[in-house]
């Protein structure tokens, strides 16, 4: 089938652009959701399958129990059907790449980023597991690397519900390298054999190999039951004693001697990432999934051994081993393996034999296939050329379509189905698929979103999320997008990178009020807040010792930061001076205070007796009749001392009387 969907759509909707994955039971797609306007990836069961009732029977299944399955580390399922007897399953489109991979690329990980990566994975399989779902293919093919690093568990094609009918089928499903002894010896599975098959996967992330290989995938389900691992730190000294313990606790052969439960492993990956000591007690891939000893390509042997697999029942017998160790030296057999050499080589000869059969069968089929005149090539050729290069071959244009490719030129074709260079007879059609150029989006608005919120909205326009360097934010809640980049409503190509930046909140504290406080409740209630206080002193009416401002009097400032108080020395005191009276007799002279503050002032009256009057008067600055009055003396500046003499008025002379003649 490689090749025939491109450009198909599904149910009038899933736009068939690109495969991008196979296994054992289907192939993989990138599409694009006509309705919705997202990328999507579709699952379509190949051919061979689909009139099988138990695999489309499984293939349902997956569906039904995987769009129950919500987890921000598994891929989510958005829909699925049968369009012309072929039966697809629309998934999320994960960007990034599988968890074996980066192994193949970098061999070990570090093993920090190991824990992170089995502590997602164990959150996605808490998740299935409370459902009764076991995934039974855990392995990194199935483990995706997001661009943001973190995790998409992928592929419960294969999962089946605990109490389904499915249960009784005689077959083994997994893949050799990552089963469980019981699932090798075809035993009912519990959620503990999702655990051993991930600790298999830390072993060889943290090792940057597998702890069992071998020729075949027989050969290697033999040793899951029999062997013991090595120590992961005899093969990389660097590993953490506690991540090792971990991981060999998850691996046991005795399910009851594993974590008790997917989530009870995520807790001790937990304590072990920050630091607490643990306590254990008492993608899409090409990687494929085959068939072992019935369906077609399985005669391949080791180039198939990291495909999911399925087994004869119980074809796989047990060595009695120590299932409560693991070796730390030697071979780890006992004298039982001797005994049981004959019945093992019994049992891999009757699968080869099998296997061997098939192998003929396949060879056969490949070779009837290989007829007719070989497809030209009009991949990145226009519209014109490619009819004119197809017709001079013998062949004919077929169905045409369009899609989105930011590699191909618009209007050149981006793929050919049937592919270039197969034999087809003469006059068949070819179906083209052209390009659209790149796809361009408006980047979406994500302010005031969380970071899942905001990967889930750039995922829905095919963009690539990067969480950036959280900053501080007056307006924005903490743990919010507050910025990003490109801005909002930019035109950029479909699979850009969009950065968010999430908020930390306001930056610094808030400042206190502290005016009415006193001085030293002031101070101490600053300092309090990290803040260092400066104190400025005034007369005020306030009462001695009082704050009576501060800078500033609200807001943020950061730790350090200075705000001075101003605190009252109460009331102005001003200089008082002296009134001093004093006068001669002949009348009176009084004023209406004895003292004076500086500025102020007061009033002198002058009164004479009857017979006299004013002669003289010192220390007052004004005219005074001989009458006298009364006066006001201002602005006092110094000491008033003011001193009036009275003197008695001469009588006047009456008649004719002369003095001067007595």
């Amino acid at each position: 089938m490689t090749g025939s969907m491109t450009g198909r759509v599904f149910n009038n909707r899933y736009q068939i652009t690109e495969r991008i994955g196979i296994g054992g039971m289907a192939e993989v797609y990138r599409a694009q959701d006509n309705v919705l306007g997202r990328l999507v990836a579709v699952k379509v069961m190949l051919p061979q399958y689909a009139a099988d009732p138990n695999f489309t029977q499984r293939f349902r299944q997956e569906a039904a129990a995987a769009a129950n399955l919500q987890s921000p580390y598994i891929v989510n399922v958005y829909d699925w059907g049968q369009d012309d007897g072929t039966y697809y399953i629309v998934m999320e489109f994960v960007r990034g790449s599988d968890l074996k991979t980066a192994i193949v690329q970098r061999g070990a990980i570090n093993q920090r980023k190991v824990a992170e990566i089995g502590s997602q994975v164990c959150q996605a399989l808490s998740v299935a597991h409370n459902q009764d779902i076991i995934h039974r293919d855990i392995k990194p093919q199935n483990i995706m690397v997001q661009p943001d690093g973190n995790v998409k568990v992928m592929d419960f094609g294969i999962a089946r519900a605990k109490n389904s009918v499915m249960t009784q089928t005689s077959s083994v499903l997994g893949t050799a390298h990552y089963i469980s002894p019981e699932q090798a010896q075809g035993k009912d599975l519990t959620a503990a054999s999702d655990i051993y098959s991930l600790g298999i996967v830390l072993y060889e992330a943290t090792t940057g190999q597998l702890p069992f290989d071998g020729p075949d995938a027989v050969s290697v389900a033999l040793k899951q039951v029999n062997d013991l691992p090595v120590p992961p730190r005899e093969i990389n000294p660097d590993i953490d004693p506690g991540l090792e313990a971990i991981i060999m606790k998850a691996m046991a052969k005795n399910p009851a001697e594993r974590f008790a439960t997917a989530n009870d492993m995520r807790l001790v990956l937990n304590d072990y990432l920050a630091g607490r000591p643990v306590a254990l007690g008492n993608g899409f891939t090409s990687a494929e999934t085959v068939v072992m000893g019935g369906i077609a390509g399985a005669g391949m042997g080791a180039a198939l051994a990291d495909g999911t697999q399925v087994m004869p029942g119980g074809a796989v017998k047990p060595v009695t081993t120590n299932p409560t160790s693991y070796r730390t030296g030697g071979s780890g057999f006992n004298d039982d393996k001797k005994r049981n050499t004959k019945r093992t080589a019994l049992i891999v000869a009757a699968v080869v034999v099998a296997l061997a059969v098939v192998g003929v069968v396949v060879f056969s089929l490949l070779n009837a296939s290989q007829s007719g005149s070989p497809v030209p090539s009009v991949v990145g050729k226009t519209q014109d050329e490619a009819t004119q290069i197809l017709q001079d071959a013998g062949f004919e244009v077929g169905t045409i379509s369009s899609a989105y490719d930011e590699n191909v030129a618009t209007g050149l074709v981006i793929s050919q189905d049937p592919p270039a260079d197969s034999k087809r007879p003469e006059g068949t059609k070819v179906n083209l698929v052209f390009s659209q150029g790149t796809k361009m989006v408006s980047v979406p608005d994500l302010t005031n979103m969380t970071s899942d919120q905001a990967r889930e909205e750039l995922q829905k326009y095919g963009l690539i999320p990067s969480a950036g360097t959280a900053e501080y934010s007056d307006t924005v809640e903490k743990d919010h997008v507050a910025r990003q980049s490109p801005a909002v409503g930019e035109s950029v190509a479909e699979g850009t990178t969009v950065e968010y930046y999430l908020s930390l909140g306001p930056e610094g504290t808030e400042v206190p009020y502290v005016v009415g406080q006193s001085e030293g409740d002031a101070t101490a209630t600053l300092e309090n807040k990290g803040f260092h206080v400066s104190v400025e002193q005034r007369t005020s009416d306030e009462p001695a010792g009082t704050v009576i401002s501060q800078t500033p009097s609200s807001g943020l400032l950061k730790e350090g930061d200075t705000v001075n108080i101003v605190v009252s020395t109460g009331p102005e005191k001003k200089t008082m001076y002296s009134v001093g009276v004093n006068y001669s007799s002949g009348g009176t002279v009084s004023a209406t205070a004895s003292s004076v503050e500086e500025g102020g002032s007061f009033q002198v009256t002058i009164t004479p007796n009857s017979g006299y009057e004013v002669r003289s008067v010192s220390g007052l600055d004004q005219q005074v009749p001989l009458s006298g009055g009364t006066f006001t003396v201002s602005n006092v500046r110094s000491n008033v001392s003011i001193y009036v003499e009275f003197v008695a008025v001469a009588p006047t002379p009456s008649g004719g009387d002369d003095p001067s003649q007595e």
